[in-house]
């Protein structure tokens, strides 16, 4: 089974970050055959951003994969423009891409809002090379998070539309989409997922942060009306801070609320502060080994690249004769 995800290089990650996708990545690692992770730059470049900055991201996003337990002798860990077939792909599946269902794509909407200059095409078309990503590799599983349910369905419809104009080339793939901490949101604004762009500093907890900074954040969490420590649709920061104890103890929620009958929303932000600042302190430790070494980081990047052009390069190639693009085989 081939499992494939890309992260984007948008600089410090958090803990939405950590449990939606990376905690993911980890876990299949060693299910995969292979396992390929993708740090997806020309994504990046789609939305306003610094030149100067998004090598250094790129790296900083590379040493926390590694951190969190990435090994690149035991999966494909690469930077996306090193592997040119993405965007090759990106066209070609274009001709079976329809412009209604890109404009119907929740996140161009979300995204183009704060554009104030410029809405770049390649916004437009961010889902297209986020399928070409992921059919490049005849993925079968795709480790996401439930804000990219919608992407993920927009591929299978490419791949099948694909499939039906030209022949069976491309695999149909499945997501996999965490059962708990699918969707941690804003410790300020709990109606707001937990994102780098939109969010409040408040409100993100970044896996680096020093532990003095978490402790802050969870205790000055936004909570409700209310004592009870339960999950309902009128108490977003409680059900919030409930979700993120059940993800990083590994238990359901209902036992969380069950441990908690009886106490307080003081009791629980404690309790979320301390196993959060223990989840992430060995990743935190092992990132601060990383990073500095550019050199080591690029190697394993550049090596994995090497890998994936491999397979991308022949599924490159089907795509062309099914479509009859360039030279006829033979």
């Amino acid at each position: 089974m081939r499992i494939f995800s890309g992260i984007q290089p948008t600089g410090r990650k958090h803990l939405g970050n950590y449990i939606g996708a990376i905690r993911q990545y980890v876990d299949g690692q060693d299910r995969g055959d292979p396992a390929i992770y993708c740090i997806v730059d020309l994504h990046a470049t789609s939305v306003s951003y610094d030149p100067l900055s998004l090598p250094r991201y790129t790296y900083d996003t590379a040493a926390m994969l590694m951190a969190a337990g990435l090994d690149p002798a035991r999966c494909i860990l690469f930077r996306q423009s090193d592997v040119r077939e993405h965007s090759e792909l990106c066209w070609l599946l274009c001709s079976v891409t329809a412009h209604g269902d890109l404009n119907r794509m929740h996140q161009f909407k979300e995204k183009s809002a704060h554009q104030r200059e410029l809405v770049s095409a390649s916004l437009f078309l961010y889902p297209v090379l986020q399928a070409a990503d992921v059919l490049a590799y005849k993925t079968d599983e795709v480790p996401v998070g439930d804000d990219q349910r919608q992407h993920l369905e927009l591929t299978r419809d490419i791949a099948e539309r694909f499939n039906a104009a030209y022949g069976e080339t491309l695999v149909v793939p499945r997501h996999r989409i965490p059962e708990v901490g699918a969707r941690i949101m804003d410790l300020q604004e709990p109606g707001r997922k937990m994102s780098t762009t939109g969010g409040t500093e408040a409100g993100l907890i970044y896996v680096d942060d020093e532990e003095r900074a978490i402790l802050k954040k969870v205790r000055s969490a936004v909570t409700d009306s209310g004592s009870e420590v339960r999950r309902a649709a009128d108490k977003p920061g409680v059900s919030n801070l409930i979700d993120v104890l059940a993800a990083v103890c590994g238990a359901p929620p209902e036992r969380i609320e069950s441990d908690f009958a009886g106490k307080g929303y003081g009791d629980l932000k404690v309790a979320v502060a301390d196993a959060v600042v223990e989840y992430l302190r060995p990743v935190r430790e092992r990132y601060l080994e990383l990073r500095p070494d550019e050199a080591a980081l690029e190697r394993a990047l550049a090596g994995g690249a090497e890998r994936a052009r491999e397979i991308a390069s022949t599924t490159v190639a089907e795509v062309r004769v099914a479509m009859g693009v360039g030279a006829p085989a033979g």
